[in-house]
């Protein structure tokens, strides 16, 4: 009589199933394997390894450039002649790729560590490489049109670099039980020797890396210099249409200390303050004067320039997304502004005592004040009363002419020179984009009394960075954010550094080695052979000698300890070696046939 045993139970394992299923589509418990991953998904692991590595620098570097949105847009806008954000459709296809991809990632460092198969679905693997297209065409575009933004990563780690230090030190320390893990399930000594050195190269060289990471502010509180003046561009384009009298009244508002301005000159000779050399963004020129809206703004009379309205745009655009925290009564101000003379910026400043950095815009070829262009400006500026020492000019044109009338103005050079040069040539200032000066040259220009202004900083953190490094001015477009910072964001004293990256070393030594003692505590002291670890993935048929050593390992064993007349551990039954193999009783011959009888 044959004895007929119990179907063997197996407990749900939801956790895994999602695991295999999310990734590789294999929902069904033999659909899964320990077999080791094949080259191939190898491959498509490096792959993806690779496309996590470059959304997370993309990501990072979008999100950190929020600082220059608004020069990306008007960059765009040059290029397709009309405005948009484009900007928040960037970033949401960011995050959403960054997303997508660590999910991936994880699920994958998953599977290394439960010991299962990888076998990356095939949807995944499309959408993975169009991720990784995409972040290439990305990457190489930006290269290629906006190189010099690159250099915003590199200036953000002078301020983040000390918290991303603790950061990657704690995400590699977590990372020990995964290593540990393979080091106590390989049996190659070979393999487990390069993947320790491997990893403790790691992490040996981030708990070295403060000692190469430079920050300005990491420094004591007493070498900390006062705070940078705020010089706001076009007034404060962020609470009102810039180059707009309601503009510059904002930045007094937000505290701004002075103006920076681009001046053009009206066919009748007026100057008025213009950004663009056209009317088409700020205005609705292409409304009133259908047939000249390309026109350069300095082919127009001042009385056709003040009957066109410079506010509507900012409301339909809303190029800083900040229209919504305008009032009422505001948003009908901005509605009906109109463009600005300069002389009506000049007499604000004088009333507030702030100063005004003057740029100017030639006037185009037979334009009737093209050669008297700087009189028209500086006419305008003596007839205001502003005090000279309260004008830094900018332009390069002439320079000598305007030294020789105004010699108390302030010569500001936007060419990036030694300070003995500067000082050589009678300049009291210097105008940089901020990825173009370090703290070492700011501490030199200002031993030889050359001030220093940097544009365009719209971020706290900057603000803190460049305060850190020595800056006396930047020019903003968000004058009231950056008048709320009263100390740097990211300053501290070199003996707290010090005490946090001692101590985050030390705890990550005592967890790593904590979790590979009892990794190896816990896989090596294993030694019983599970059925279900030895099971063929039905989506990979192949013979593998390591599995049929295991099959006979299984059997011998199961013969030593007696198992072979026991009801639940017969060979017969559903836990047996047999099952697996879909052979039934039949399968093992004669010899099977007399253990399962009476």
């Amino acid at each position: 009589m044959i004895k007929h045993q119990p179907l063997q139970y197996y407990e749900p394992q939801l956790c895994l199933s999602f695991l295999t299923g999310i990734y590789g589509c294999r929902w069904k418990r033999y659909q899964r394997s320990h077999d080791s991953t094949t080259k191939w998904e190898q491959l498509w692991f490096l792959i993806l390894s690779v496309t996590f590595f470059l959304s997370v620098t993309w990501f990072y570097f979008w999100w950190e450039v929020h600082n220059d949105y608004n020069e990306f847009n008007w960059y765009m806008y040059k290029r397709k002649g009309y405005w948009s954000d484009w900007s928040v459709p960037v970033l949401a296809l960011a995050g959403a790729g960054f997303t997508y991809v660590t999910f991936l990632q994880i699920l994958a460092l998953c599977h290394i560590t439960v010991g299962q198969q990888m076998n990356l679905y095939w949807m995944h693997k499309v959408a993975l490489m169009m991720v990784l297209i995409t972040l290439l065409i990305a990457m190489a575009s930006v290269n290629q049109m906006w190189k010099e933004e690159w250099d915003i990563i590199l200036i953000s780690f002078q301020a983040t670099a000390p918290f991303l230090h603790i950061g990657a030190v704690a995400v590699v320390t977590l990372l020990a039980w995964l290593v540990a893990g393979q080091f106590a399930r390989s049996e190659r000594i070979v393999f487990q020797a390069l993947f320790l050195i491997l990893y403790m190269g790691v992490l040996l060289a981030l708990y070295l890396l403060p000692l190469v990471i430079y920050s300005p502010c990491i420094m004591n509180r007493e070498d900390l210099g006062p705070r940078p003046n705020i010089i706001g561009n076009r007034g404060a384009p962020m609470l009102a249409p810039e180059n707009t009298l309601m503009s510059f009244q904002r930045a007094v508002e937000e505290r701004a200390d002075g103006f920076f301005v681009n001046v053009t000159i009206s066919y009748d000779g007026v100057a008025f303050v213009m950004h663009d050399t056209t009317l088409r963004r700020t205005t609705n020129v292409e409304e009133v004067f259908r047939d000249r809206a390309l026109d350069n703004a300095a082919n127009f009379n001042w009385t056709d320039l003040k009957e066109l309205n410079a506010g509507r745009w900012f409301y339909q655009e809303d190029p800083f997304w900040t229209v919504r925290e305008l009032s009422g009564k505001e948003m009908e101000e901005a509605l009906n502004q109109s463009l600005c003379r300069l002389a009506d910026v000049l007499q604000l400043a004088v009333r507030r005592n702030l100063s005004v950095m003057v740029d100017l815009w030639r006037p185009p070829a037979g334009h009737p004040y093209r050669s008297t262009w700087l009189n028209v400006t500086l006419d305008a500026i003596f007839h205001s009363g502003i005090p000279h020492q309260l004008v830094k000019w900018l332009p390069g044109a002439e320079r000598w002419l305007v030294r020789h009338i105004a010699p108390s103005f302030q010569q500001v050079s936007s060419l990036k020179l030694n300070a003995t040069e500067l000082r050589s040539q009678g300049f009291a200032g210097l105008n940089l984009r901020y990825n173009r000066i370090n703290a070492d040259q700011m501490r030199d220009y200002a031993s030889r009394n050359i001030s220093t202004n940097v544009y365009l900083v719209n971020e706290p953190w900057l603000l803190s960075v460049l305060w850190c490094a020595g800056v006396q001015s930047v020019t903003s477009d968000a004058c009231q954010l950056l008048s709320k910072v009263q100390s740097p964001n990211w300053m501290m004293q070199p003996d707290e550094y010090l005490t946090l990256w001692v101590a985050s070393d030390i705890i990550s030594v005592t967890i790593v080695v904590g979790i590979f003692i009892l990794q190896k505590y816990r896989l090596g002291s294993m030694r019983s052979y599970n059925p279900e670890q030895i099971m063929l993935s039905a989506a990979v048929r192949r013979s593998s000698r390591d599995v049929n050593i295991m099959k006979e390992k299984l059997i011998f064993s199961e013969i030593n300890n007696g198992l072979a007349g026991s009801d639940d551990g017969s060979l017969c039954s559903e836990s047996g070696f047999d099952s697996y193999m879909n052979d039934g009783v039949g399968g093992l011959g004669s010899r099977g046939r007399k253990n399962c009888m009476d």
